[in-house]
Formats: structure tokens, sequence, C-alpha cells
């Protein structure tokens, strides 16, 4: 998507190696317009499969989803990462590490908004080491739902995610693909 490929060259600064920085429209502050035009392109690239719902990881994943969801006109539900007085004692939930935050989240979905045998759209803003798409699959699985794919915002193909997803073979597509960080420069993968 050249846009956001664009958005990435003129505002995302690369720290090191291995971190891109996007929060001037992605991660702190959000940019509505862009965020509208990658939920239309999710619902594009997704178009073929039946989907009732779409499901994510707060904080950063939550406005593409909620764009895709819109798009697709189907509920938008995201994992917590802490629990709430609110929530409900049952609940699906599974451990995630972050590694730009080198923390673990215990990431949690109250029961009632997934449905044993829902088709489900997962969108996450990046795919570096898959820990949390891993986490939102376990999820998936205890729910007994069908995820028919997964949507990322930036993937980083020189981390193993990926490669995590084919074994398993679901179908994902990328908005932004990065190759590797030269220099304070982001490559884009081909």
């Amino acid at each position: 998507m050249k846009l956001l490929e664009n958005k990435i060259k003129q505002d995302g600064r690369v720290l090191g190696t291995e971190v891109l920085k996007v929060d001037s429209f992605l991660n702190h502050q959000v940019d509505p317009q862009l965020m509208q035009a990658m939920g239309a392109e999710f619902a594009q690239l997704f178009a073929g499969h039946k989907i009732d719902k779409v499901l994510t990881v707060e904080s950063s994943g939550i406005a593409p989803a909620v764009f895709a969801a819109l798009a697709l006109n189907v509920p938008m539900v995201f994992a917590r990462k802490k629990k709430s007085l609110t929530l409900s004692d049952e609940n699906y939930t599974a451990d995630v590490f972050s590694f730009t935050k080198q923390e673990t989240n215990h990431i949690i979905v109250d029961k009632r908004f997934l449905t044993k045998g829902e088709q489900i759209l997962l969108i996450d803003d990046f795919l570096a080491n898959g820990q949390a798409v891993e986490g939102m699959l376990e999820i998936a699985e205890a729910a007994q739902v069908d995820v028919v794919g997964i949507g990322i915002v930036i993937e980083k193909t020189f981390q193993k995610g990926r490669a995590l997803l084919d074994e398993r073979g679901i179908h994902v597509e990328s908005l932004a693909r990065i190759a590797a960080f030269e220099n304070g420069q982001v490559i884009f993968a081909d």
C-alpha cells in the first residue's frame, strides 16, 4: 500500500536495527484518513471470505481494526491487556510477550464476544516475532472460531513472525513489508 509506505518514509523513525517508531500516525497519535484507507484495503484484500468479526489486541491494533470492521460492516473485538472491574470472569486468555516493551501481557477477551463457529479476521499493527498474533490465535482456538485471515499493517520480513504463520497455512496480508533498516532508513520488501 503506497500510501502507508509513503507515510512510513515521511514520518516513521528507525531506532536501531529492529524498531520502527510510527507514533505520529499509528500508535500514539492516529491519522484517521490513513486508518480509513487501510480499513478499506483490508476489506478488499479479504473480500472473498465471510467475516463475522474483526479481532485485535489493544491498543495499537484498535484503530486499523475498527476501520477494517467498519469497511466490512461487522463488529470489532479487542483483547484487553489488563483486567478491569467491569470485565466478567468468563474469559479467553493468552500470554503475549512484547519485544518493544520487553514485557509479557496477559490478554483477555470476554467469552460473550466470540461465538463458536464465527469467521474471524485478525488485525494487528506489526508482525515481527508473531507473539501478538499467536496470542490471538490461541484465543480463537479456545473460542472455537475460524480464523479466515490475518491483516497486518506493517510486517518486518526479517523477523520470524511470517514464517510461523506460513507454517500454519493462514492467509496473511500485510499493507507494508519491511526488508531491513539500513543507516536509519526503511528498506521495503518487493
